[in-house]
């Protein structure tokens, strides 16, 4: 079981700032059930949030300073420190602190000093959006102590800026709305332009399975801010604000497009297609059209999108071999972190454990079965 918990976060806190906290919050990590790379086009998106969760633990300051302490992010009983209104990058996790602090006050809700303790079981760099649970459940805790008239939807968009603007990572807005929005039952079917979603159940007789392959990626490096600029590339070269802007039936014009951005736009046009499949395919209970759906989309990312590596691609394979399998997928910004697969009801620990010994064989990596939780 995990020691992410709200005793834990208090208990933190008065480790380091020997005080109560003022306010507790917490927010969870997410697996895309599928469409990846969609959100920052204005597509549609398939997130669901999952039991690991980040905690913070606040309170108010009588000066202008932020003191942060996390268990987990680096530094141990370290307690970073910066000057609200005058936040300054450091490269490390405190900027996505600073980043918030920032995006609040250019946002008119300029707050005061606090400090801050964290504890989280998100795991780091394993697509599962640990950033994103950072964000929202900071953003929750002062929203608290300061009064801050926020509504969810909004916390997300200023997460999402301060990891834009302040961390220089070009994410959209879905991890930070499934994280703000999302819940463990239901996948959070989104539209990313106009921000209308809906709660979609998984299928009573199907379970999810989620499996770090423990190669860790990082949204601010090079290849996922590539990949962004090749879809804004590809749009401009369309004539068209965004990929969402197209459909199947404009595949023809994106096959004249030099390589690679061609197949950039193809992956988008066609995951946003899969998307709306999926939510179809939940509706019905097809489990098998919904898993068929999982299996196009890795193919995709692998092949039209070359957001894989070996490591995923070992996992996914495995993942299919089993039986009770549906289907398997990258989940997440890609170029390392989690698979996602579609199990039959009450196998999925037992495929997962599978999986992930003949990975470690065959790999030399450590895999981590995060959904279903032990414990």
């Amino acid at each position: 079981m995990s020691d992410a918990t709200e005793a834990s976060v208090c208990d933190h806190f008065r480790r380091m700032f020997h005080r109560e906290p003022g306010a507790i919050a917490s927010a969870p990590g997410r697996v895309n059930l599928i469409g990846e790379h969609t959100d920052y086009n204005g597509g549609f998106v398939l997130p669901m949030a999952i039991p690991q969760r980040t905690w913070v633990a606040v309170s108010q300051r009588q000066d202008r300073r932020a003191h942060a302490s996390s268990r987990n992010l680096g530094g141990g009983e370290r307690i970073r420190e910066f000057t609200v209104g005058a936040e300054t990058p450091t490269k490390s996790w405190v900027d996505y602190v600073q980043g918030l602090t920032q995006a609040l006050a250019r946002d008119g809700y300029p707050i005061g000093g606090f400090d801050l303790a964290i504890v989280s079981d998100v795991p780091l760099g394993s697509g599962l959006s640990s950033s994103a649970a950072l964000e929202v459940a900071v953003l929750r805790g002062l929203r608290d102590i300061f009064g801050l008239s926020l509504s969810d939807v909004r916390l997300a968009q200023l997460g999402q800026r301060a990891e834009n603007d302040f961390v220089g990572a070009p994410v959209g807005l879905m991890d930070q709305m499934a994280a703000s929005l999302a819940d463990d039952h239901t996948a959070l079917f989104l539209d990313t332009r106009t921000l209308d979603y809906e709660q979609v159940p998984l299928p009573a007789d199907g379970a999810l399975l989620v499996i770090n392959s423990g190669v860790a990626h990082n949204h601010a490096s090079g290849d996922y801010r590539t990949r962004r600029a090749e879809c804004d590339r590809a749009a401009a070269a369309l004539g068209v604000p965004q990929l969402r802007d197209l459909s199947l039936d404009d595949l023809p014009r994106v096959a004249a497009l030099p390589d690679p951005i061609s197949r950039r736009a193809r992956h988008v046009i066609t995951e946003d297609q899969r998307v709306l499949e999926s939510v179809d395919a939940m509706k019905a209970g097809d489990l098998r059209r919904l898993g068929e759906l999982f299996t196009e989309s890795h193919a995709s990312m692998r092949d039209d999108f070359e957001m894989s590596v070996p490591e995923i691609d070992l996992l996914v394979d495995l993942a299919h071999a089993e039986r009770g399998v549906f289907g398997a997928r990258l989940t997440g910004g890609g170029f390392g972190g989690s698979i996602v697969a579609l199990v039959e009801a009450g196998a999925a620990q037992a495929v997962g454990e599978r999986v992930s010994r003949v990975y470690r064989e065959r790999s030399g990596h450590m895999a981590t079965v995060l959904v279903p939780q032990v414990g």
